[in-house]
């Protein structure tokens, strides 16, 4: 059945709207070629977002072009802000951002172990609240959250796992309640697998699956372009399948005789442990990571090379992947 005019014109606004958010600003006639829709049908739509606030006029295509044609359309940045959190089992980071993804904040608080539930909430929206008010951003549009363990696909929330504090679950419903904005929980290994499919290695690819080893064992699959989450939400969560020749088997909340029994940190630490290996130097990442770095050194040689020969292990990067952060509990 055809989509209604009023459906077509959101379907087409949201489109534009997508692709000036990737592209940057476009003039008419390059939205008319990337969008595929016909002139009079962008002359509308750029004509409806700029009624609605939402875009403008921010400059001209050439030096040497004047008129109607050459007009580049942008995002009107400052329409609305976002925050995204990072929460992990030791503390939150927030980020604030207006419609662009320009940068306007950013903060972090530890929350220790020893942190009943309320007060460690308490903390954590503050640091919204408070880091959101310092960038000008008040009211929040949207507050998305990454964090490890199970999200529940018909309520968006996260469901009980071993490992994880009881803080994080009661952490969303706490940001609703005290925020007028809309509030997503994501997977965290879902998140990095969008973040690769957007602007790291996997640009090219509509078909991939993240693998994240951390704390936690967890993996990422993106099938024709789209994330897939699974009936119910467990597409990933690897750490729960069992392995033969483990003590039990894993259940819906604990992961214990899983694959993660045999490829979590903890597993990997005792392993090394075995065998004698030892983390020598800083080590500014989990400590079963610099064990397999330190082992895949070992295996190269004396000269430090990994099993190739070819230069220092890729894995050794802190900071800017799976290592630096790792999930908690048995999955991604």
């Amino acid at each position: 059945m055809p989509a209604s005019p009023s459906t077509a014109r959101a379907i087409n606004d949201r489109l534009a709207l997508r692709l000036l958010q990737q592209e940057g600003p476009l003039t008419a006639g390059r939205l008319k070629q990337l969008t595929g829709l016909s002139r009079p049908t962008v002359a509308d739509l750029v004509e409806r977002l700029t009624a609605a606030g939402l875009i403008a006029v921010v400059g001209e295509s050439g030096e040497q072009r004047r008129g109607p044609n050459a007009r580049l359309y942008g995002i009107i940045a400052g329409r609305a802000h976002l925050a995204a959190l990072d929460v992990r089992t030791e503390g939150v980071s927030v980020l604030v951002s207006d419609l662009v993804g320009g940068v306007l904040a950013e903060a972090s608080v530890p929350i220790g172990g020893d942190l009943c539930t309320g007060p460690a909430v308490e903390r954590a929206v503050a640091l919204v609240e408070r880091t959101a008010k310092e960038a000008g951003a008040e009211p929040l549009h949207t507050v998305g959250i990454g964090a490890p363990g199970l999200i529940d696909p018909a309520t968006g929330e996260l469901r009980d796992s071993s490992g994880l504090p009881p803080w994080h679950r009661r952490l969303v419903a706490a940001l609703q309640e005290r925020l007028p904005a809309r509030v997503i929980v994501e997977n965290e290994t879902n998140l990095a697998a969008v973040a690769e499919q957007r602007e790291g290695a996997a640009r090219d690819r509509d078909t991939f699956v993240l693998l994240w080893l951390g704390h936690g064992t967890g993996a990422a699959v993106v099938l024709d372009g789209a994330l897939r989450r699974g009936a119910s939400g467990g597409t990933g969560e690897i750490g729960f399948l069992p392995v033969p020749g483990t003590a039990t088997l894993p259940s819906a909340t604990d992961c214990e005789g899983g694959f993660h029994s045999l490829a979590g940190a903890a597993a990997i630490a005792e392993l090394a442990d075995a065998h004698g290996l030892v983390a020598e130097g800083p080590v500014p990442g989990p400590r079963a990571a610099a064990l397999v770095r330190g082992a895949v050194r070992a295996a190269g040689g004396a000269n430090g090379e990994g099993p190739g020969g070819g230069g220092p292990d890729t894995a050794s990067r802190d900071g800017g992947g799976p290592d630096a952060r790792s999930p908690d509990g048995c999955g991604g």
